[in-house]
């Protein structure tokens, strides 16, 4: 499963079947299943459609892929740091760690690629998150040892 960041739907490759995640404790999330079997109603529209759908993402530059992909990941963090309306409901700091984590390397492997127009606000916001997890933890972690510190280097206030 893919995601058409032009229209931002879910895109579904053949074989793979969509369900509701019921494994996951914290909402309703929709989870990419692969399945073995072909669609039996597999029609010329839903190929053709697509077809459309893998034109629409290739006409995307990688920058923008980048970038999205980043905002998805800031946004995923600070849902699990409680940063959002809902508060502690979707709290969740392991995952929070993963997420920010993944963040940084992504802005660290990328930044040659993206300019510093796109990779600042992105680093200031990575810089927040990081920040309002150390906040968050009941037992901070030694400066460096953060989440994405590996590739920031130690944040402070």
């Amino acid at each position: 499963m893919g995601w058409n960041t032009c229209r931002a739907q879910p895109v579904v490759t053949p074989g793979y079947q969509l369900r509701p995640g019921a494994a996951n404790r914290d909402g309703p999330h929709i989870v990419g299943v692969m399945s073995d079997a072909t669609p039996s109603n597999a029609s010329a529209a839903q190929t053709t459609d697509f077809e459309t759908m893998t034109r629409d993402i290739a006409e995307v530059p990688a920058v923008e892929v980048i970038v999205t992909v980043a905002v998805n990941l800031m946004s995923a963090a600070a849902v699990k740091l409680g940063l959002t309306e809902e508060g502690d409901q979707y709290k969740d700091l392991d995952e929070a760690r993963k997420l920010i984590h993944a963040l940084a390397g992504l802005l660290d492997a990328g930044a040659t690629e993206i300019s510093s127009f796109h990779a600042a606000p992105l680093r200031d916001g990575l810089k927040s998150l990081q920040l309002a997890f150390r906040e968050a933890s009941l037992v901070p972690d030694e400066p460096g040892q953060g989440p994405g510190e590996k590739y920031t280097g130690p944040v402070f206030g």
